[in-house]
């Protein structure tokens, strides 16, 4: 056995010291007592049935029928800022895993340095180094490799890896939103279209009536008080006309921003709202629809990354173990470098452990469960916030329901006391007066029949964003660490 074995396999006194005291003193940093966690809230308190809910298409808005808007919301996905910001930072989280998985795997790397140096005729070296110029050159191949003893590099990438998953559910969440907003929007466009045709109408009847009263004011059978009133009615059409058509042309630069274009791009966009569709509800709710909203998977991910972040933070109080090692050749002169004679070869264990830090590793792991326990929170408070919204869209559907099927039975009743007063006025024992003041309440039940129809479908919208969008995290729950620590149900 040669030397530099001997060397590197004989425990020296030094050694043995040094693994005694390391031994002795891993008390001075204990972390102290674990703080239990804060409780999530159990999903049996939601009273939710174990059945699965209504499955969603990707494609939800689809369902409502309009090609138009259909093909918004593609370009609005392919182009808006705000959802290519999102999967950016979902990029930028994959990198940061990248670079944490790599840390701790084993380091290899070669250099070489040439130098040519004037060395001293009065330092440290002797004659013939000193007073004279050399080449002090180096090769050599370096390797290094942190040891994960106590699970630290495990759970800095459990930690990443729910940082990542975390922003893929936030970048499914943007593009969920972004395609519900810009459909409650377009419902919102058809609507007002809707509106202004009846105002328009409205605006035609009264200024019809206005002419009617004038003629029996001038015939003296009305007051002039009542031509008065006509004119204040016709000029307050027209105003209600001219703020649908304001709603309108700033719905249509809403719109358009929302899918990326310039403001004035869908200046003729007038969508029909009677064209639009609805769904059926789903017939129950389920426990894995938790599972299904990007919302509620992002604070879970980020639950499981916080409790990743204590187990760090504890393992930042026992010994950090290193290993490197070198091999390759030294020599003063460039002719002499790769002699046998200028070999070097050396392996460098070491150990280090944090003894006296003032208490910053105890406030650093109070931190850490304090974030942990501000994520479970969250977690909460989400799941609270997923119940209400799924169940608040739910019994408004119900009611718009209720609602409509009220309401067209005014509409209904409207139309028929028109057309009875039409039929009077044709068989001449009625006049138009009477006619178009029944067609008074014929329009405005128009415009509670579309302010209802369109509550409908922006509630129906709302449903299907509180259902997920048609979102799954199936990709990421083949390929990731599972949250053991929470009680949420899996798709």
């Amino acid at each position: 056995m040669n030397d530099l074995s001997c060397a590197l396999t004989r425990p020296s006194l030094a050694r043995l010291l040094a693994l005694g005291c390391t031994a002795s003193l891993m008390a001075c940093s204990a972390p102290g007592p674990d703080i239990a966690a804060l409780k999530t809230t159990p999903v049996a308190a939601q009273q939710w049935t174990a059945s699965s809910t209504t499955e969603l298409a990707p494609t939800w808005w689809q369902a409502l029928g309009d090609a138009p808007m259909n093909a918004l919301i593609s370009t609005a996905l392919a182009d808006n800022p705000t959802l290519q910001a999102a999967q950016l930072r979902v990029r930028r989280m994959q990198a940061l895993t990248g670079q944490v998985q790599a840390s701790s795997l084993p380091q290899v790397g070669v250099g070489a340095d040439f130098t040519r140096q004037r060395f001293t005729a009065h330092g440290l070296y002797p004659k013939p180094i000193a007073g004279n110029t050399w080449d002090n050159d180096t090769v050599q191949a370096n390797a290094s490799w942190s040891l994960d003893v106590w699970g630290q590099h495990a759970a800095e990438l459990a930690s990443a890896l729910g940082q990542t998953r975390a922003a893929q559910a936030d970048a499914a969440l943007a593009a969920t939103g972004l395609a519900s907003q810009i459909s409650k929007t377009y419902v919102g466009l058809a609507r007002l279209v809707t509106q202004r045709e009846i105002a328009r109408r409205a605006q035609q009847q009264r200024a019809h009536m206005r002419q009617l009263i004038a003629e029996r004011v001038s015939a003296g059978l009305d007051p002039r008080g009542e031509q008065s009133q006509s004119e204040g009615n016709l000029s307050d059409a027209g105003v209600q006309l001219e703020a649908l058509e304001e709603q309108i042309q700033l719905t249509r630069h809403q719109l358009a921003v929302l899918s990326g274009q310039a403001p004035d791009a869908l200046a003729t966009l007038s969508p029909q709202l009677s064209a639009l569709k609805l769904d059926a509800l789903p017939a129950t709710l389920g426990v894995d629809l938790l599972g299904r909203r990007p919302d509620v998977v992002a604070s879970r991910w980020r639950v499981e990354a916080a409790i990743q972040d204590v187990t760090v933070a504890r393992t930042q109080f026992f010994p950090n173990v290193n290993v490197s090692a070198f091999v390759g050749y030294n020599a003063l002169g460039l002719n002499q470098l790769l002699d046998a004679g200028s070999r070097q070869i050396g392996v460098s264990p070491a150990v280090r452990l944090p003894l006296f830090d003032g208490g910053r590793l105890k406030a650093q792991l109070a931190g850490r469960q304090t974030e942990r326990d501000l994520a479970i929170a969250q977690y909460n408070a989400t799941v609270l916030d997923a119940v209400k919204e799924t169940t608040d869209a739910l019994a408004s559907a119900q009611s718009l329901d209720r609602q409509t099927q009220t309401q067209q039975a005014a509409l209904r009743s409207a139309e028929q006391a028109h057309a009875l007063a039409l039929q009077r006025m044709q068989a001449g024992i009625g006049n138009a007066v009477t006619v178009l003041s029944a067609e008074t309440a014929v329009l405005q039940q128009r415009r509670a029949h579309t302010d209802v129809w369109a509550r409908q479908l922006d509630n129906q919208i709302q449903l299907m964003k509180a259902l997920g969008g048609g979102w799954r995290e199936e990709a990421a729950l083949h390929s990731a660490p599972r949250l053991s620590s929470l009680n949420t149900p899996k798709p």
